[in-house]
């Protein structure tokens, strides 16, 4: 368990770079040489250096909450949950998504031979390229697909293939959004600006009041936007907003390189060999935005809907009023928790609660984390927030980017002086 009154290091402290000040902090910490995210530390033991370096972002104590929450889910894995990784079911489901890439892609270089094949085709791999992005990526890079570290850097590889650099997006992900989910300024994925506002704290803009519509195409250049933009800037300012991120490895390098070409050779070159380009394009933007639609909104209905909480940024030395168990309840949010189909092919992210609580658990053991956290949240006078289906999830983000792109919609001052601790 995390020890009272954790200290998160902002991206940089005074006397070094985050990389030199995450030995002092006790949820961040070293794993096989990568910096990993271990918020709760509710399924692994997190170590407890000497805290040196200066405050900067501080959780709460922990609660009874945390610790009933933890007995329980102990309590499911030494009985009916069994094993934390390695799940069959997990092997079985990576197959079916990765066979499912390839015929579509198959399909779509070699077979189709009219628009709508081509339409059809195209939308496919795009999902198809969404659920690996959703579940096997995800649980690999999270170290949550297996207890041995060669099959998770082996399935890291189905995002690299993707032409996005999984070193780049782990550190980025599991410890910059994982760690400070929903804080202004230092949750790297609320940063959209100036395209738009995703936070009260953020500035607006007159042109963010149309945000509600337009975002939704934007999302869809997701894709591109990774591999041929944010990938190249952060490895070349070695920064993501305003954190720094740790110096690549020869290997980090040699995967960089590797990942982009062989992401253009198999989604234009290839094609281009049989097609005309500009059916190569044409089908390649078909694709791109069935999967950056699919996983930005995935991603978006968890954190910026009506439900959740922000947190303005404390000022220094000042603390979160919550422990970190706490701070997760609200700032995620889960939705559709009852739809197999949703569950199967989002890849457990619509438990998201689950998800920022448990991120090193194979997410097929989400469906019964869920009423376990719900119920001791419920014992403790918390709330568990949760949108009922997928329908309702979209039409509280619809609903939110409207309200952060009005005049008026800031974090109350009652709420950010709750921060600073008395």
């Amino acid at each position: 368990m995390i020890e009272a009154g954790s200290i998160h290091p902002l991206a940089r402290a005074r006397s070094g770079t985050l990389a030199d000040s995450v030995q002092h902090n006790p949820i961040v910490t070293f794993s096989g040489g990568e910096r990993e995210s271990n918020l709760h530390a509710m399924d692994q033991d997190a170590s407890v250096p000497s805290l040196a370096s200066p405050p900067r972002v501080r959780f709460a104590a922990h609660s009874p909450f945390s610790r009933e929450l933890k007995r329980r889910t102990d309590a499911y894995f030494d009985g009916p949950g069994g094993r934390r990784r390695d799940l069959p079911g997990m092997y079985l489901k990576s197959a079916i998504i990765l066979t499912w890439f390839v015929g579509s892609w198959a399909l779509l270089v070699f077979y189709a031979s009219t628009w709508w094949q081509g339409a059809l085709l195209a939308t496919s791999l795009g999902l198809s390229i969404a659920g690996v992005g959703m579940s096997i990526q995800h649980d690999a890079n999270h170290g949550a697909y297996s207890s041995h570290p060669i099959v998770n850097k082996a399935f890291r590889l189905s995002l690299d293939i993707m032409g996005v650099a999984s070193f780049i997006w782990r550190q980025k992900h599991n410890v910059f959004h994982h760690t400070f989910t929903n804080i202004e300024g230092i949750d790297f994925d609320l940063d959209f600006a100036p395209v738009a506002r995703l936070s009260p704290e953020q500035t607006r803009r007159v042109g963010h009041r149309f945000q509600h519509i337009y975002m939704w195409a934007l999302y869809g250049l997701l894709l591109p936007k990774w591999v041929f933009v944010d990938d190249w800037n952060h490895l070349r300012t070695r920064r993501a907003g305003p954190h720094h991120l740790s110096k690549p490895s020869r290997g980090d390098i040699a995967m960089f390189a590797f990942g982009k070409v062989f992401f253009v050779l198999w989604s234009i070159v290839i094609p281009a060999l049989y097609h005309p380009i500009w059916q190569v394009a044409v089908f390649h933007f078909i694709m791109v935005m069935a999967l950056g639609v699919t996983l930005s909104s995935v991603f978006q209905l968890a954190h910026v809907v009506e439900e959740v909480e922000y947190h303005a940024l404390p000022t220094r030395g000042a603390q979160l009023p919550h422990c970190v168990a706490t701070h997760q309840l609200e700032t995620s949010v889960s939705f559709a928790r009852e739809s197999a189909l949703c569950s199967w092919y989002f890849g457990g992210l619509n438990f998201q609660v689950e998800h920022h609580l448990f991120p090193k658990v194979c997410h097929l053991h989400y469906p019964a984390l869920s009423r376990i956290v719900e119920e001791v949240a419920a014992e403790h006078g918390l709330r568990y927030r949760v949108n009922r289906t997928f329908g309702d999830a979209v039409v509280s983000h619809y609903r939110m980017l409207r309200k952060l792109g009005q005049p008026g919609m800031e974090i109350r001052e009652s709420v950010a002086s709750e921060h600073v601790a008395t």
